[in-house]
């Protein structure tokens, strides 16, 4: 790891988040430290299901713009989609309008109502990025060593221990920032999946209730079928309930049948670190010193990913702005 008392920044955070902001700053020419507590395949971002859509993040009007910039950025990753783990595939999002979302889904290419083979309620037809996780991971990791920055498996014991390494540094701890800001607002919205084998479903589908935290998805990744999910505020289990794995079988097998008879491969847990909004700003610190905070995307950061490590580089260039 060597010149790593020449940091420039110091990114604190390995999830997706982290990962992203490190590579748009390494590759701005910045001499770049990620810590990282856990590697990159043990992070939330991980187990994440990996289908880019604003889904349970604030504030709205600042999300469409960072998810728009990075849907640009997997359409275009998305033609080299062994290596970066990005493909575009079609789906729907049942019991969902056009009207009931932001001016952000007028901006989508493609997306339009499902006719009534493609789903027979109301619902939502798309080619969108569906990501496989850990191979992104993978890739973006390689990305930022490529570009000259480091990656070291450190645990931050304070947001100052990393000023104290670099002039700049930015805060991607996810549901970490809870203790190391601190930051009370930071809470994990539990998200349980199955991994079964795919019974030969080419397309993704998804469909939230409502009146309970159980969600219904199902999202074909290379050598397997992502199948979900929950989303339980508050809770901080990562051990799987076998009751909930079997109704999240049987809520997809009501869509596709063929599904309650496929060999189910692993069982995954994560923790989404919601906040009531994103905290993406400029703190200012003594000295000379940059601190930008990049955390609390629930369980959308891969969707906006990219527009906010874009935003959070601005802010390290030009704190000022802040």
């Amino acid at each position: 790891m060597g010149g790593s008392d020449r940091a420039d920044v110091v990114v604190v955070g390995g999830g997706v988040i982290g990962l992203t902001t490190a590579v748009v700053l390494a590759e701005r020419g910045r001499r770049v430290r990620l810590w990282t507590r856990d590697p990159a395949e043990r992070t939330t971002s991980a187990v994440a299901g990996g289908l880019w859509w604003p889904y349970r993040i604030e504030p709205e009007a600042l999300v469409g713009e960072w998810s728009l910039e990075t849907l640009a950025v997997y359409v275009e990753l998305a033609a080299d989609a062994q290596r970066t783990g990005v493909r575009m595939v079609e789906g729907v999002h049942a019991e969902t309008a056009l009207d009931g979302l932001g001016p952000w889904a007028a901006r989508v290419p493609g997306l339009r109502a499902a006719t009534g083979a493609e789903y027979a309620g109301v619902g939502l037809w798309a080619r969108l990025p569906l990501i496989d996780m850990p191979t992104h991971l993978a890739w973006l990791r390689q990305r930022l060593l490529a570009a000259g920055g480091t990656v070291e498996r450190r645990a931050a014991r304070s947001l100052d221990e990393a000023l104290g390494e670099a002039p700049s540094v930015v805060n991607c701890a996810g549901l970490g920032a809870r203790e190391l800001v601190p930051d009370d607002a930071v809470r994990p919205v539990r998200g349980q999946l199955v991994l079964v084998e795919n019974p030969g479903i080419r397309t993704w589908f998804t469909a939230a209730d409502s009146a309970s935290t159980a969600t219904t998805y199902f999202l074909p990744q290379p050598g397997r079928l992502v199948l979900g999910g929950t989303a339980d505020d508050g809770d901080w289990s990562l051990e799987p309930d076998p009751a909930v794995a079997a109704a999240i079988v049987e809520r997809c097998a009501r869509v596709r049948p063929e599904i309650g008879a496929a060999r189910v491969l692993g069982h995954r847990v994560g923790l989404r670190p919601a906040r009531p909004a994103v905290r993406l700003e400029h703190e200012r610190r003594g000295g000379g010193r940059t601190l930008v905070h990049n955390y609390g995307h629930g369980g959308a950061g891969v969707t906006v990913a990219w527009g906010c490590a874009r935003a959070a580089a601005r802010l390290v260039e030009e704190p000022a702005a802040a």
